[in-house]
């Protein structure tokens, strides 16, 4: 079944989505951590794909290729364009980079589908957290060819703050000017919780001092 609470309860399964006491990249001190290196098996990787091409189909975006940045947004674009052909019979193409381009061989830094002049492309990602990656990548895809990157698709929406009071998401969509998917957010796992649940407390608390303003005007 595709929900956000089977979503929820699929990361927790595969250990994608783990409870603690864990630091992020930026220095923040978390209690939940997202993982999607803990997908490790051939169900694991198909059925994530079912949901992230689930996320793409609910999205109504037009596109014309995937692209999933080097390395873990790899797998998730060959899964989510393998699950959109499987079960929505939609046939595009993906690709994906390579840290470093060969100079011998098929040579060059892209493999699979190479982009052209005016394709619209879409973004894969596995967690977004200061959006570096993202402007990397659409870097990368610009000096590749005439390219629109149209959207940017995620699993989980953390909902921090970015550089200023917004979200990392919402300030990639106004700089870059992508639109922004996520399978679930932080509210969602949250909200999966139950009443009294030190975890919800703890998450919440976080949230007061990382969460990103919710502009109530939009």
């Amino acid at each position: 079944m595709i929900s956000k609470h089977s979503f929820i309860e699929f990361m927790t399964g595969a250990g994608a989505l783990t409870f603690g006491d864990f630091t992020t990249k930026s220095g923040r001190k978390t209690p939940y951590f997202v993982n999607t290196g803990c997908y490790k098996t051939g169900m694991h990787i198909s059925v994530l794909g079912d949901y992230y091409a689930h996320c793409v189909m609910e999205s109504g975006e037009r596109f014309d290729a995937l692209f999933g940045p080097a390395y873990k947004g790899i797998t998730l674009a060959a899964a989510t364009a393998g699950s959109l052909y499987r079960n929505h019979g939609v046939n595009l193409p993906y690709f994906f980079n390579r840290k470093e381009a060969k100079d011998h061989g098929e040579g060059g830094s892209i493999i699979g589908y190479f982009p052209k002049d005016g394709d619209r492309i879409v973004i894969i990602e596995d967690v977004v957290t200061a959006g570096t990656a993202v402007r990397e990548s659409l870097q990368l895809l610009k000096s590749i060819a005439d390219v629109t990157v149209t959207a940017l698709f995620v699993s989980v929406d953390r909902m921090e703050r970015g550089t200023g009071g917004r979200s990392t998401l919402d300030e990639l969509k106004d700089e870059l000017g992508i639109n922004v998917y996520s399978i679930i957010t932080v509210r969602d796992i949250i909200d999966s919780l139950p009443k009294g649940d030190e975890r919800k407390e703890k998450i919440e608390q976080y949230l007061e001092r990382y969460g990103a303003v919710v502009d109530c005007n939009v």
